[in-house]
């Protein structure tokens, strides 16, 4: 009799228990993704720039957030100051070197949560040819139905800085900084499979 009541309420805890969440992949919603880099001019101003052009996407666990992941390619002859002969400038081989290297990379290794909404994202950027570790401040803010399609969307903040010159990008240091603050803000759709 006691046998037959555990196999029942265990039967009454599955059907009532919600079933875990699993990862969900998302696509940037590229016209509110905003790529963007400061960096100190002269000790003048922080300059700062962009990148329009770009792919990738999101693979985000709300159930266990260390499990998720991410990775962009840029297309750094997309880089925009504002400017035209700035532009030319900042793709000549003296900083991007776009010519030689159309496309930049970043391929998230580790996330750390910290609390409910924010972690540490490390990962593998690779500019120039080099390819390094760079670690990421990561703010999740908001996961919910886009208030006009209805498209379940992910927004997310992250910051960080690098040392150019660790890649070998050293033009015209110290005039120009070496330290790249770096601040993207990104809304991604959630990818839903063709019924």
């Amino acid at each position: 009799m006691f046998r037959r009541f555990l196999l029942a309420a265990a039967l009454t805890f599955a059907v009532a228990s919600p079933a875990v969440a699993e990862p969900k992949n998302y696509t940037f919603d590229k016209a509110h993704t905003q790529i963007l880099f400061f960096v100190n001019h002269m000790g003048f101003s922080n300059s700062n720039g962009k990148f329009l052009d770009f792919d990738g996407g999101i693979t985000y666990d709300a159930a266990n957030p260390a499990a998720s992941s991410a990775n962009i390619t840029i297309k750094t002859d997309s880089l925009n100051m504002d400017m035209a002969k700035w532009d030319e400038h900042l793709k000549s081989a003296d900083f991007f070197n776009t010519a030689k290297f159309p496309t930049m990379t970043f391929k998230s290794t580790k996330i750390e949560p910290v609390d409910a909404s924010h972690a540490k994202m490390t990962g593998d950027l690779t500019l120039l040819g080099v390819t390094k570790p760079v670690t990421l401040d990561v703010t999740l803010n908001k996961c919910g139905p886009n208030l006009m399609s209805q498209k379940p969307q992910c927004g997310f903040d992250l910051a960080g800085t690098i040392k150019r010159s660790e890649w070998g990008m050293s033009g015209s240091i110290p005039a120009v900084g070496d330290d790249v603050k770096l601040m993207i803000t990104v809304e991604a759709e959630e990818v839903v499979a063709a019924k």
